[in-house]
């Protein structure tokens, strides 16, 4: 069974929450945005929300050509089945070619409910999408210009480009911080069609009594120095040097995962696959490996210091500056350098 659409544009659903939209959704606008050129379409955004009109044209400054906006009051705060009922109706309506969401909470709830329904394929935790060909080995038919679906797999050993030849839309969940976020071009012109969905009683069976929100204190993906601390850095103690060389450089404390599963730092500061992606200018990395998992979130960082007792580790690979050391020794003589600077 086939469902290929038609149409070639690249759709992007913009999450947002209380009239703030998601830095993932205007990540992914500057992607579809070079999707859309090299399929020669157009980038639509799709909206849900009450009295958020306003938005729509951030949407179009970003990379939009056109906006789909749901306007409802059960929209104005996300839920479920509302969410999943205008976007199935929409996406099964205009078929388009590529559908994207952020891999945030509301991406990863709306998203595979989307696909279900529409019976297309989803990738999800992708680390970069392109335009390419396929020939298949089974019929040697070739397929052009699919969505190449590029995300590690098997633990971040292998690099997987999954495709979808048959079903549409191409649909793709992304991280934030993987896709670069372009500066909005406020002379850009765009259409915005108003949409007034209905619902059913069933539709609206989850109610919200009650809502409460946590601001992160940590803001990893915009913070210009970053010291990390990986599995070698094997107690409480030795976390603290990671801390204080962060807090004399004004920066912010990063972590690998082994770090946080040791309980040495909290999820909030995890770089990497699983993590946070970062460019800062600067990237400490204190006895970190340098798996493929981290280096996936950091690799990109303008300067990236790498301290490490073994010399063949493979942070080592993309450091620009290698220190072969006892983090608790080298650290100490770097607080020391800055704070005399400083004088």
């Amino acid at each position: 069974m086939t469902n290929q659409s038609n149409s070639r544009d690249v759709w992007v659903f913009i999450e947002q929450e209380e009239g703030v939209i998601a830095d993932v959704s205007l990540e992914l606008l500057a992607k579809a945005q070079e999707l859309a050129g090299t399929l020669d379409s157009q980038v639509c955004g799709l909206m849900c929300g009450y009295q958020v009109e306003d938005l729509a044209e951030t949407v179009i400054h970003h990379g939009a050509d056109r906006v789909l906006w749901a306007d409802h009051p059960e929209l104005e705060m996300y839920r479920t089945l509302p969410y999943a009922k205008v976007t199935t109706k929409l996406v099964q309506e205009q078929q388009p070619y590529i559908l994207i969401f952020g891999a945030t909470a509301i991406g990863r709830d709306l998203a595979p409910r989307v696909a279900s329904a529409s019976r297309a394929g989803l990738t999800a935790d992708c680390t970069d999408l392109q335009i390419g060909d396929y020939t298949s080995k089974k019929d040697k038919r070739t397929y052009n210009d699919l969505l190449l679906q590029i995300r590690p797999a098997f633990g971040g050993n292998i690099i997987a480009t999954i495709i979808n030849p048959k079903m549409h839309p191409q649909m793709a969940t992304v991280r934030e911080g993987v896709m670069r976020r372009q500066e909005p071009d406020v002379t850009r012109q765009g259409s915005v069609e108003k949409i007034e969905p209905t619902f059913d009683e069933s539709d609206l069976a989850l109610r919200i009594l009650s809502r409460e929100t946590r601001e992160s204190e940590i803001n990893l993906k915009d913070s210009p120095i970053i010291v990390s601390g990986g599995g070698g850095v094997d107690s409480e103690e030795s976390f603290e040097l990671v801390r204080e060389l962060a807090h004399v450089l004004g920066g912010e404390v990063g972590a690998s995962r082994a770090a946080v599963d040791a309980g040495l730092v909290s999820r909030e500061h995890q770089v990497g696959q699983t993590g946070t992606t970062v460019r800062p200018r600067l990237y400490i990395a204190a006895g970190i490996s340098g798996a493929v998992q981290h280096r996936a979130g950091m690799d990109e960082s303008a300067k990236i210091i790498a301290i490490n007792t073994d010399p063949n580790a493979p942070i080592f690979e993309i450091a620009h500056y290698k220190i072969v050391g006892d983090l608790t020794e080298v650290i100490p003589m770097m607080i020391r350098a800055l704070r005399e600077k400083a004088k």
